[in-house]
């Protein structure tokens, strides 16, 4: 495998950067769009990110690949459990925007990745050493300061990073592009999303057909998914993965400054909090460019 020219690096850079900077931003967006419920948003989410990722596909030449993809029993077994898993991400992080939990959605975003190690480590037996341990050590310390001394369980962050972490474990050991993935995911779910939007303007619950307004924000959403995940693969594909392991906190870092702006709940608990998780981050950050300094002097 050829290594990318410094002009495609760049490239891949702004990608990966900018899909991470419009994953941060989402919850501006996310709020705007609050005159409908999350199951709505989801719902309208899914619906319209279907023809644009078929669009997608069509565009890059990768149709074929995305029916053969379906031969495969064990790949369509794996899939209906990321469709259902990302569901479940979804819809979480949405209602955690639109009732005002931004701060808990970033921080389960920020123990995701640390939670991802612990997996790999348990399941797929990869090696820890000392710097991530002491990463999933402080991120617990963290959870457990939220339990005792905020006295609230993070259900949000532990049902965002548990379903995040579970989706990234199954969609590393399924061998499909991660395009044609998230096809197949989306199609997946189709039905009952625009089964629950049928339902919802029968029940004159739904907004889309209130006006064009509402009907352009509902469709955005599907933008909103599909743009910053075919930057994150251009960035994947061009950047080493310890880049990309650390460009991941750009979103959380967002979150958290328009959760503080937007006036939620920061007391000097949170603060600890916080701060156990944020020292847990750098650790893990540290391990990570250790990790891509070692691989590249190996690679010499």
């Amino acid at each position: 495998m050829t290594e990318p020219t410094p002009t495609e690096m760049r490239r891949a850079l702004f990608a990966g950067l900018t899909g991470y900077l419009i994953w941060g931003v989402s919850p501006l967006y996310f709020q705007l769009v609050g005159f409908a419920d999350a199951l709505e948003i989801v719902a309208h989410r899914v619906v319209w990110s279907l023809p644009m990722l078929f669009a997608a596909l069509w565009f890059a030449g990768k149709l074929r690949a995305t029916f053969k993809a379906m031969s495969d029993p064990r790949v369509v077994m794996i899939l209906l459990g990321t469709s259902v898993l990302i569901s479940i991400n979804w819809l979480v992080f949405v209602h955690a925007v639109n009732h005002g939990q931004v701060l808990q959605a970033s921080l389960g975003y920020y123990i995701n990745p640390l939670m991802s190690v612990a997996v790999g480590v348990v399941v797929l037996r990869e090696p820890l050493g000392p710097w991530r341990i002491t990463a999933i050590v402080l991120a617990t310390l963290g959870v457990l300061n939220q339990i005792i001394a905020v006295g609230e369980v993070p259900w949000i962050s532990l049902t965002l990073a548990l379903s995040f972490t579970g989706y990234g474990y199954l969609r590393k050991i399924v061998t499909v592009d991660g395009r044609i993935g998230l096809f197949w995911e989306t199609a997946f779910i189709t039905p009952f999303a625009l089964g629950a939007i049928i339902w919802m303007q029968s029940q004159g619950t739904g907004h889309f057909l209130q006006g064009p307004a509402e009907a352009g924000l509902l469709i955005l959403a599907g933008l909103i998914t599909i743009v910053p995940l075919l930057l994150y693969i251009i960035g994947a594909r061009g950047l080493r993965l310890s880049t990309m392991g650390l460009l991941q906190f750009t979103a959380p870092s967002l979150q958290f400054a328009i959760g503080v702006m937007r006036g939620e709940p920061f007391t000097a608990a949170h603060l600890i909090t916080f701060g156990f998780i944020w020292a847990g981050v750098a650790t893990f950050a540290w391990s990570q460019l250790r990790r891509g300094r070692a691989a590249v002097a190996t690679s010499d």
